[in-house]
């Protein structure tokens, strides 16, 4: 059995929501089966606080072993490099993180937040916000880039806003099993990382011809004038749904790209920047001078019913 520590920094503790939707496996599953061992949640542990203090100073001075550290929230360096803006019990929560995850086998970087700064890091940033191995898209933040964990491993990041429940409980219990966990570029599990939002989304068809809503509410698709996010952005959302039902663009929303380092971006996240006519940002792997060629063809391609479908509404 792997022991477990969950630590909030400065964030929104959405991740701790979303976790709790999970299902395969659900985290009751992963504490029932004995797979790991919960020493600590701020929100679903009942013990009273001094038992914190005390799992602190017990996992600190080596008594307790620490095998998994879950860090959710970015790390608040301000002022002036002391983090005592986020603090608890006269320490800066930048201090105690680093402290325990000497100690751990294994951190977890749980969010956007934790994993690469996030929203509190978008500018102006006023609380010198990090994430724990990178500051936006850059290497570096409370660990250098060469740092690794007990078991030599970089800060695994578990990005989104909040992250999957499925790629949060399915990560752990691998990590509990012991199994090599392969990363992306970005120490992202490649399991829930390798495909995009694009894929397996319910407007696809309307995206290959050329159909695009230029408002929301359509059925067309939501890149080329409302922002979507979806054909950059690497995440599960449309391959797993979330509660088993629906994703932002089955709803109707553009994906805003949520598990990229550089969340949130600085543009408008229901407008589509362009040069000219092409958008600023194309679907990986698409060369910009073939695109608006191959937009034209498809458009007139286009079969008649999904004219109609999208004229409809």
């Amino acid at each position: 059995m792997r022991t477990l520590f969950w630590l909030q920094t400065g964030s929104c503790g959405g991740d701790s929501l979303a976790i709790l939707s999970a299902e395969a496996p659900s985290l009751q599953q992963l504490l029932e089966k004995q797979t790991i061992e919960l020493l600590w949640h701020p929100s679903l542990s009942h013990a009273p606080t001094s038992r914190h203090r005390l799992l602190l100073e017990s996992i600190e001075s080596g008594e307790q072993r620490l095998d998994i550290l879950c860090v959710e929230g970015s790390i608040v360096t301000a002022p002036r490099g002391t983090g005592m803006y986020d603090s608890y019990h006269g320490r800066s929560k930048m201090d105690i993180t680093r402290d325990l995850a000497e100690r751990a086998g294994v951190v977890v970087a749980i969010g956007t937040c934790a994993a690469f700064g996030g929203i509190p890091a978008a500018d102006p940033n006023p609380s010198d916000c990090i994430g724990l191995q990178f500051v936006r898209s850059q290497p570096g933040g409370l660990f250098p880039p060469d740092w690794r964990s007990q078991d030599g491993l970089p800060v695994i990041n578990i990005a989104g806003c909040p992250a999957h429940p499925h790629a949060m409980t399915q990560t752990l219990a691998w990590i509990a099993s012991g199994l090599e966990l392969p990363l992306d570029a970005l120490n992202r599990p490649k399991a829930f990382f390798d495909n995009m939002v694009h894929q397996g989304c319910t407007r696809n068809e309307h995206h290959e011809y050329d159909i695009e809503d230029t408002e929301l509410g359509g059925s067309g698709c939501l890149f080329f004038n409302l922002g979507c996010q979806g054909p950059m952005t690497q995440a599960v959302c449309n391959n797993d749904l979330w509660n088993g039902v629906s994703s932002k663009p089955r709803a109707g929303v553009p994906c805003v790209g949520c598990t990229g380092p550089d969340f949130p971006r600085e543009a408008s996240f229901f407008n589509t920047e362009r040069i000219g006519k092409i958008p600023a940002r194309l679907p990986l792997g698409v060369e910009r001078p073939r695109y608006m060629a191959y937009k034209s063809l498809a458009n007139a391609a286009a079969p008649q019913r999904l004219k109609k479908e999208s004229s409809e509404k």
